[in-house]
């Protein structure tokens, strides 16, 4: 049976090595493929076949899949090199370009890698290629010969919008990210220039999210924190979180301990302490306190 006819030019060796791996990925499955191949000047013309044995539904929705993966990751190598950088410039001008070249390495990085889903914005990304592979499996589902080049000259604008959202996703989480980091700096300055005011802060979270916070000695200082942050004229917090990070700030220890980490529900609040105060960041998972933590975590 003709699963599908591929149409093609010289300027395509990329097709020879996806259809080859396609071949291997359902020659996995079971499926033999058979490829025979004409030129005429420089078109190539692929029928691809298989046994009416092995002809079903499955093995054609395989196939389809496969060539439109392959099909996709072509329309955003033409998006990549010749729609990024116009797109770019024109939405994002306020970039500089050291900033461009690292968004593009980014864009590099999703529109053709598949790497583990890491946050949300890796869920959107995905979500909007697999829009364009829909798009294109609908198409090739409908007709028995694809011409590459004919496809993506004529449907590289229907996948202009959902590469643009993926570019917009991408610049946004990296532009947080930046702000982040220029926040995380602030905060050290802040740390270098203050006078140490504790020898050491003790950290812990309980089950309920909440944090108790002590001295060398046993001793909460959760309030002289609060009356040190507002003696220092910073803006009142609006959180625990924020309360810590500013009481540890104005304070400036010495020595932070932090016990059963892995209890910690705010894993944004645990990783800025240890960017800000770095070397001054220790960790405990054995001492009493420890383990009578570690006992509520476990029966509850």
């Amino acid at each position: 049976m003709l699963l599908k006819g591929i149409v093609y030019n010289d300027s395509n060796e990329e097709i020879i090595s996806g259809i080859d791996d396609i071949k291997n990925n359902l020659a996995i499955k079971g499926v033999n493929l058979g490829i025979s191949e004409e030129m005429e000047a420089e078109t190539h013309f692929i029928k691809i076949f298989c046994s009416d044995e092995e002809s079903n539904k499955r093995t054609i929705g395989n196939f389809n899949l496969y060539f439109s993966m392959l099909i996709y990751k072509m329309l955003a190598r033409e998006f990549y090199d010749k729609k990024l950088d116009e797109f770019i410039s024109e939405t994002y001008f306020f970039l500089m370009d050291s900033e461009i070249d690292e968004v593009k390495r980014l864009c590099m990085d999703e529109f053709f890698c598949e790497g583990k889903i890491k946050d949300e914005t890796e869920v959107y990304c995905i979500n909007r290629k697999n829009s364009i592979i829909n798009k294109i499996k609908k198409f090739i589902s409908e007709t028995e010969e694809v011409n590459i080049e004919g496809y993506i000259t004529f449907r590289i604008k229907e996948a202009e919008e959902d590469f643009q959202s993926i570019v917009d996703k991408i610049i946004e989480k990296y532009m947080v990210e930046k702000e982040y980091d220029e926040f995380i700096k602030l905060l050290k300055y802040f740390v270098d220039i203050q006078e140490c005011k504790i020898d050491e802060v003790n950290i812990y979270a309980d089950k309920d999210g909440n944090y108790k916070i002590f001295d060398s000695n046993g001793n909460s200082i959760l309030n002289k924190m609060s009356e040190e942050v507002n003696i220092s004229g910073y803006k009142a917090p609006v959180n625990k979180e924020d309360l810590i990070i500013s009481g540890l700030i104005t304070l400036a220890p010495k020595r932070i301990v932090i016990h059963c980490a892995e209890y910690f529900f705010n894993k944004e609040l645990l990783e800025t302490i240890k960017k800000v105060f770095e070397q001054k960041i220790y960790f405990c998972d054995e001492c009493k306190t420890c383990n009578i933590l570690k006992k509520n975590f476990i029966r509850n």
